[in-house]
């Protein structure tokens, strides 16, 4: 169970979570009824389609697992580790991936069928199986073609909030767009991060993300770019719309950010522990800005 609790993360959930909750809240205060039920079912198929990426990863990055584990593990990339060593089969894990794959796509047929919640539900949850699932599987292996940060920030940016707001509202106002913009920025710095402990093992094993493909110095110039363009949309919207309580909330993660940046600026690649705290402390930043759109969003 120890081993199975590990190849899930169940604190990684929060990264998909959070923006669908914050769809959701966005949708009950256009104004209008917050349905619990449809909530909690996508919710459900939320997470099944993150353990279902979480489970194809285990199952096919598992050469540059190794090497990471062998090089030093980190807690925030590199896999759980428990496939390499052999807490888990391999063969088990794929199933399970498969699994879950079938099980969030019952859940759009449930939340489209039996709760009307619109054409496009099944959609969204067959492209968040897309940018998920097909993250790390071959042949398609998004994270290999240099794409697969961007569907990252598509899949745990754009469309849970996108998808949230839908199935409560059945439509799509452009400001539900907008409001994406920060956590996409955001996710993609998070993942590019995440990158750089694990350089040496996909380098090896021939994982060609973007950190492989342009290095430690364009890496550097591409996260810190990604983090301030997740500032410059938060801030622009909270302004735009005349909404103080996102800015006041936010103030805290962006001393936080600020601190990231300087330390990135470093290159401090070889101290693996500063390297791990700032791979935390990122994410912690990615859950605050979407944490203060939702603190805030019903004041608006």
């Amino acid at each position: 169970m120890s081993a199975w609790w590990a190849l899930s993360r169940p604190p990684f959930h929060l990264t998909g979570l959070l923006p669908f909750l914050l769809g959701t809240v966005m949708a009950w205060s256009f104004p209008g009824t917050l349905r619990w039920d449809i909530l909690l079912w996508g919710c459900a198929g939320v997470v099944l389609v993150m353990l279902s990426t979480y489970y194809a990863g285990e199952y096919w990055d598992i050469v540059e697992d190794r090497i990471a584990g062998e090089r030093g593990k980190s807690r925030f990339s590199g896999g759980s580790g428990m496939v390499p060593g052999g807490q888990v089969k391999r063969k088990q894990v794929i199933a399970a991936a498969v699994a879950c794959l079938l099980l969030a796509l019952l859940v759009g047929f449930i939340l489209t069928f039996l709760y009307g919640c619109g054409p496009l539900t099944i959609p969204f949850g067959l492209l968040g199986i897309t940018g998920g699932f097909l993250y790390s599987a071959r042949p398609v292996r998004w994270v290999s073609r240099g794409i697969g940060e961007l569907w990252i920030a598509l899949c745990y940016g754009w469309l849970p909030v996108v998808t949230a707001f839908y199935l409560q509202r059945g439509t799509i106002p452009a400001m539900v767009h907008v409001v994406t913009l920060p956590l996409a920025f955001s996710v993609f710095s998070v993942i590019l991060l995440n990158e750089f402990p694990d350089y040496d093992a996909d380098r090896i094993a021939g994982k060609t993300n973007l950190l492989v493909r342009f290095g430690h110095r364009s890496g550097e110039s591409m996260f810190i770019l990604a983090l301030v363009s997740a500032w410059v949309s938060f801030f622009s919207i909270a302004i735009h719309y005349g909404f103080p309580v996102p800015v006041l909330v936010g103030i805290p993660f962006l001393a936080v950010s600020a601190v990231i940046i300087d330390t990135v600026m470093k290159s401090p690649w070889e101290d693996r522990k500063k390297v791990e705290r700032l791979c935390g402390a990122n994410i912690l930043v990615n859950m605050g800005i979407t944490f203060s759109l939702i603190a805030g969003f019903p004041s608006w």
